[in-house]
């Protein structure tokens, strides 16, 4: 791919407290890949460079309010989410208790996401962006080329290059600025999201290649 300000853009999805921090609520699944990969730090090199060259970015967040509550059933983590709260939020028209929170955007790329330029989709209810504005708000922008990032490798992240490839996009997915949980019993989320990007994505990269790309 070749990657312009034109028609390409960064996605990142879930770049919250509750995945990337160690405060997180999935902290003790997903740590030891966030930090082995550095996780944070090359989702700041990627925001950071996308900016400075003049790409749009976009963040597709995740977040259960109060009424998210009254479902009757769901899938092994999206069940798990429920359980130990993550990504909550006291409702949809309030930021009441968001700053800090398990919710609120990993420090330190809540200064990026908060500049009045990132666009912010609507949450994203599972873990695709079937649910979400997304799709809409690239392709109003003429955006037909993604390079994605963000948590969690084997969930959101894959269930987002595999619907925006179905809806026409180029993905991009870059490999180090993303990572998975590692489970006694359902395996390493990563290591098998990095064989789907194989299979799947147009590319797979590093942020340092991504970076380049950029300039």
């Amino acid at each position: 791919m070749d990657f312009s300000t034109k028609d390409t853009a960064v996605v990142i999805t879930d770049p919250q407290n509750d995945f990337l921090s160690p405060d997180g609520v999935t902290w003790a699944l997903v740590g030891e890949s966030v930090t082995e990969n550095r996780t944070v730090e090359h989702l700041e090199q990627l925001i950071r460079a996308a900016k400075d060259s003049g790409y749009q970015v976009f963040v597709s967040p995740h977040y259960y309010f109060p009424t998210d509550y009254g479902w009757q059933f769901g899938g092994t983590l999206e069940n798990l989410m429920h359980e130990i709260k993550m990504f909550d939020r006291s409702g949809a028209l309030s930021l009441e208790e968001f700053e800090g929170s398990g919710a609120d955007w990993v420090d330190p790329l809540g200064k990026y996401i908060g500049d009045g330029e990132t666009i912010v989709t609507s949450p994203h209810k599972v873990f695709g962006p079937e649910t979400n504005d997304l799709a809409l708000q690239l392709r109003k922008r003429g955006i037909n080329k993604v390079i994605l990032a963000g948590m969690s490798a084997n969930l959101c992240v894959e269930a987002h290059m595999r619907q925006l490839t179905e809806d026409g996009f180029e993905v991009v997915v870059v490999k180090d600025a993303t990572a998975g949980a590692r489970h006694p019993e359902l395996g390493d989320g990563y290591e098998a999201a990095l064989v789907n990007f194989a299979y799947i994505a147009s590319g797979v990269i590093t942020t340092d290649e991504a970076t380049a790309a950029l300039i």
